[in-house]
């Protein structure tokens, strides 16, 4: 009875710690937000006038296009990222794929590059006498300005979201139970539509959750690719009101909302697609299994791999590189006209550029350690624990997502710049973890939730009846269970928290830039060659802290990403 009294009073001490981390890191921004929607005076610090934006806004009649082109376009990059995630997930999670690490890495660059940055970089490339047509390619120009043409970028930057989630959780769980299935004489195709693809639901779902919510509030890519071709979502109408004088927050507001209620409708078709279709299936030591032989298949997966590598990776990062080492656009890509001059002039900034490495460097480790340790909780208090109020709770912690950074860091500001506060990060670079952990932790939290229901109530049991607490327990036994699909998310919470640009450029303290800030103001500048070289500086910083990040936890039996 008292060691069941204290691990009860260990459980609720978890769940009083969660709720009291969400409250400041995501309950009190989108409550401010929610009050300016409400009351349009709130920044001037009064109630005055309640609801009355709401007749300005909804009277708007490009309010109802706004919602359409935004659910069009989310959809459509969902249904992609499904087509190309989810085969190249279960052949990796599945099959001896040959170089499969060195595909795990190609497929992260991705998110090493702004959305912004790619889309420059497709622009560059596929404009008239752009890269590819020097190289005797067409120009596709009128393709890339269009709806397709965005939902194309959009969907190269967000896929692999469900290549890993699809990946770790058919190498953890479908393999041993599709061997069990071949040995009751059931064919390849049977089990893996009867048994590999249900057994990763759970982490497809998640995964696509998170596909949807990143495509609603993407604003680079919309903002350089769609505002051209006349096509315009909710994330570049909620910028237009807070860059277009006169500013219009409770418009914006009004709009973040609708924001909310399409990511909070997303969230309630996910758990009611997966009501009652969880799988137990971790109850003791996982072991490794053995994945199955290619074969004849062989090269064909390989020049899969290589054409998904050389499409979403390659080209994007080429036209990067080539524009940072061009010496002048017109001069073309020419020998002669070949230079380091932009990486010589941002090493004649002296330690600024450096300082904005660092600063992104450590930034994104800090997220990625609070959203990896908050993650877990949350999915311990909604999962395993089961407590009072964890739907609000998995809810809360989705919310984020469903928000345009734009509108996360006027929330920050909202909450944070108030005189009454005895203290405040306002200004400091702890609003910036507190940005980065905000809108990024339901990263985390989806594929800790995906993991966890995958293993059996029965160990933590065992672990209560022989007197450990509920913090022994996610410690000892439930985390290292969970590790490495809580790596492989914090590793990209890492790599989007490093790249971040909006909440930034927003609450960046006075004299402090990031990777990000830099480079936009040098393409403000029009030095769009120094702004190409910071960025290839940024990704090769980034991609060699994961790689080493990867070889160390490879050396201890787990992996990053799969």
């Amino acid at each position: 009875m008292a060691q069941g009294a204290g691990a009860g009073a260990s459980a609720r001490g978890i769940v009083w710690l969660v709720c009291a981390v969400l409250g400041v890191l995501v309950a009190l921004p989108l409550a401010f937000i929610g009050l300016q929607a409400v009351f349009p005076e709130l920044a001037r610090g009064s109630l005055a006038h309640p609801f009355g934006a709401l007749a300005q806004t909804f009277a708007d009649p490009a309010l109802l296009e706004l919602t359409a082109n935004t659910m069009r376009l989310a959809l459509t990059v969902v249904g992609f990222a499904a087509l190309l995630g989810v085969p190249l997930g279960v052949l990796r999670g599945a099959c001896r794929v040959p170089a499969a690490r060195f595909w795990d890495v190609a497929l992260l660059l991705p998110f090493l590059v702004p959305p912004y940055i790619a889309a420059m970089g497709w622009i560059m490339l596929l404009q008239p006498n752009g890269y590819l047509q020097q190289l005797g390619g067409p120009s596709l120009q009128r393709w890339l300005f269009s709806f397709w043409g965005v939902a194309f970028v959009m969907t190269l930057n967000v896929f692999p979201v469900v290549y890993f989630a699809v990946s770790r959780s058919v190498a953890a769980t479908g393999l041993r139970l599709a061997e069990v299935g071949r040995v009751c004489g059931a064919s390849p195709w049977q089990c893996l539509w009867r048994i590999v693809v249900p057994l990763a639901l759970p982490a497809l779902a998640a995964s696509l959750l998170l596909v949807f919510a990143m495509a609603i509030e993407e604003y680079g890519t919309p903002a350089v690719l769609a505002s051209d071709a006349g096509f315009f979502v909710l994330v570049t109408g909620i910028e237009r009101r807070f860059s277009e004088w006169p500013i219009d927050l409770p418009g914006a507001a009004l709009l973040s909302m609708i924001l909310v209620a399409l990511g909070l409708a997303a969230f309630c078709t996910q758990r009611a697609l997966l009501a009652r279709r969880g799988f137990e299936t971790t109850a003791g030591k996982p072991a490794a299994q053995a994945a199955a032989e290619l074969g004849p298949w062989r090269w064909p997966v390989l020049v899969l791999f290589g054409l998904v590598v050389l499409v979403a990776v390659v080209a994007p990062l080429f036209s990067v590189a080539s524009t940072s080492l061009l010496r002048t656009l017109s001069g073309g890509l020419a020998w002669d006209n070949l230079s380091f001059a932009h990486y010589a002039a941002i090493g004649r900034e002296g330690g600024e550029a450096t300082r904005a490495l660092g600063n992104s460097l450590v930034l994104g480790l800090g997220a990625a350690c609070v959203t990896g340790a908050l993650g877990a909780l949350i999915a311990y208090c909604v999962v395993t624990a089961r407590v009072r109020g964890s739907g609000l709770i998995d809810a809360l912690s989705l919310l984020p997502n469903t928000m345009p950074g734009i509108v996360v860091a006027v929330g920050l500001i909202l909450v944070w710049n108030q005189r009454w506060w005895p203290a405040t990060p306002y200004n400091t670079w702890v609003i910036l973890v507190l940005a980065y952990s905000c809108l990024l932790l339901p990263i985390t939290v989806r594929y800790a939730n995906a993991a966890l229901r995958q293993i059996g109530p029965g160990l933590e049991a065992a672990a209560r009846v022989h007197g450990a607490s509920a913090a022994m327990a996610i410690v000892r036994i439930l985390l290292p269970l969970m590790a490495p699909s809580l790596a492989a998310a914090m590793l990209l919470v890492f790599a989007i928290a490093s790249r971040e640009l909006v909440a930034s450029l927003l609450l960046a303290p006075t004299g402090m830039q990031t990777v990000s800030v830099f480079v936009w103001r040098q393409f403000e500048q029009g030095s769009l060659g120094q702004g190409m070289a910071m960025s290839v500086l940024a990704i090769a910083m980034t991609a060699s802290v994961m790689a080493l990040a990867g070889g160390l936890l490879h050396r201890r039996g787990g992996s990053l990403t799969g």
